[in-house]
């Protein structure tokens, strides 16, 4: 199994106008920008990058392919989430929809170059649904109304404990998905949702990587330098951690690309994931 520990950490995604994403991302989901040079920023929620955008003004923006399907941004408390909502309605942000999946509400969005957006609230693990044992998340409506009347104002940043708390991936075929992040990499299948889509985790968290084939079975990767994900880093909390995982990979014979603090991985998919030990040096 992989460490219990292990979270998701920064999101990497390509980009077409580095000012136009700020400017999204400043204004209509609060983050702050840690800083920036002429064609990368990295963005947060107080101590910690949570985005690193990378510019390519030429990038292909392409459907049908696998990648991203969203990130997702989680925040502390509903009230938080109450926050980002008011935020979104007074800038006149597009909702693509809102669930309520019994573990968590949910608000899906998109920004300026399509990449795929969640922000969602946790509610307490006692109270999330389980049936015969199996985690059961499903996709309820969201009472707006309701939300909304959570008390706090519509200004402000992300809250601080803000964190990326899954990423959600198009994948080619779901059966080699899960024999890469569960047989290989050690994640807790927690739910299949129809035949479609998976959902794996780590420390029996609903889930840290959704994995579906709603772009087509047998989709194929995009191509080199498209808009979209460039990689999703899974922070451990040691290196022994970030070594174990490697030598199960390379015992697979699975290429890896190292990098400060760990190494790069695709998955079958051509997905791509960092695993560290610390952050990254930009």
């Amino acid at each position: 199994m992989i460490d219990a520990a292990a979270h998701i950490g920064a999101v990497h995604l390509t980009i077409a106008d580095l000012d136009r994403s700020i400017r999204f991302y400043e204004a209509h989901l609060g983050f702050t920008v840690h800083r920036r040079d002429e064609r990368t920023a990295w963005l947060g929620a107080g101590d910690g990058d949570l985005l690193v955008l990378a510019q390519s003004p030429r990038a292909p923006r392409v459907r049908g392919t696998t990648g991203l399907y969203h990130f997702a941004i989680l925040v502390p408390s509903r009230a938080d989430l109450a926050r980002a909502l008011r935020r979104l309605v007074e800038t006149e942000t597009v909702l693509q929809g809102a669930a309520d999946h019994g573990v968590s509400e949910a608000l899906y969005l998109a920004d300026e170059d399509g990449n795929g957006i969640e922000i969602y609230r946790d509610r307490a693990r006692a109270d999330w649904p389980f049936v015969n044992g199996q985690l059961q998340m499903g996709a309820d409506p969201v009472d707006l109304d309701d939300l909304l009347s959570e008390r706090g104002d519509g200004g402000g940043l992300l809250a601080r404990g803000t964190v990326v708390g899954h990423v959600h991936l198009h994948v080619a075929r779901l059966a080699d998905a899960q024999r890469f992040y569960v047989d290989l990499l050690g994640f807790e299948l927690m739910q299949r949702y129809g035949p479609s889509a998976l959902f794996v985790s780590a420390g029996g968290y609903h889930h840290h990587i959704g994995l579906n084939t709603w772009a087509g079975v047998g989709a194929p990767p995009p191509p080199p330098g498209a808009i979209g994900l460039r990689h999703f880093d899974v922070r451990l909390p040691t290196d022994a951690a970030v070594a174990d995982v490697m030598v199960r990979l390379r015992a697979a014979e699975i290429p890896i690309e190292s990098v400060d603090g760990g190494f790069l991985v695709r998955d079958p998919s051509g997905n791509a994931i960092c695993f560290v030990s610390r952050i990254p040096n930009p």
